[in-house]
């Protein structure tokens, strides 16, 4: 795939899903009602940022290059 240029905000996004994903899945997290909205609220502001409308993205492709980014700076906190 090309290299897609994805803003820092997006990335970021996407590394705090996995943060709140991982949280979620541990055993018996804690506040699990508060850590499902925040997935959800995150999920939502991944899937409607100003991002994937544009025309020239190959938005399968750059879904999943975007969740590889995102996991490489959740593993660097």
């Amino acid at each position: 795939m090309d290299a897609v240029d994805f803003p820092h905000d997006l990335v970021r996004l996407q590394a705090d899903w996995f943060r709140v994903y991982d949280a979620l899945a541990a055993p018996r997290p804690a506040h699990v009602t508060v850590l499902r909205r925040r997935l959800y609220a995150l999920s939502v502001r991944l899937r409607w940022h100003p991002f994937w409308s544009q025309r020239t993205v190959a938005v399968p492709a750059a879904r999943v290059e975007l969740r590889r980014r995102g996991r490489a700076l959740e593993r660097q906190r």
